[in-house]
């Protein structure tokens, strides 16, 4: 009998980093989808402890965050949404669907500037913004989480397609100096 092991969706594909720039995965821990059913947004925040976040923004506390991941959908990363909101609202666990990798570094922005056809820059694209895009083919959520740090989020069976990807550009810019 073959016995399986749990693996990480880039497991052994990463860390990487060339010239100041780092690709790392992230281990987000817990990761449901939140939809709250019409007229319960208010119930829902009552519940989870957190007001939802704007369109394209995100919020936490103590490790807990709320993520803007679509029109009338969050993403809760790193804790349990409770029981109890499961009747103001649709909840799906997303923990095993996902690939979540980091970039940083001060070049970080250019690299994604060959893959994502938004403009990430500092100025428009503040800590605690979030969007939805495309890396390459692939659908993409997308989190600045620091000065030259962003969180990237695609399917989990696209991760050796999106560390690819970005390990090319990596490459790219590197050779330009």
């Amino acid at each position: 009998m073959v016995n399986l092991l749990a693996t990480s969706p880039a497991n052994g594909l990463l860390p990487t980093s060339r010239s100041g720039v780092s690709l790392n995965e992230l281990a987000l821990g817990q990761l449901s989808s939140v939809a709250p059913f019409e007229g319960q947004i208010e119930a829902v925040e009552a519940l989870l402890g957190m007001v939802l976040p704007k369109a394209g923004r995100t919020v936490g506390k103590l490790g807990a965050e709320l993520v803007w991941f679509s029109q009338g959908q969050y993403l809760a990363i790193g804790f349990d949404v409770d029981d109890a909101v499961k009747s103001k609202a649709a909840i799906t666990d997303q923990s095993d669907a996902w690939c979540a990798l980091e970039i940083k570094g001060d070049k970080s922005e250019a690299v994604l500037a060959r893959l994502v056809p938004v403009d990430l820059r500092a100025a428009t694209f503040k800590r605690g913004h979030a969007l939805r895009s495309q890396l390459g083919h692939m659908p993409l959520h997308i989190t600045r989480t620091g000065k030259d740090v962003f969180r990237l989020l695609s399917f989990r069976s696209m991760a050796g397609t999106m560390v690819h990807e970005i390990s090319r550009a990596m490459d790219l810019l590197d050779a330009r100096g």
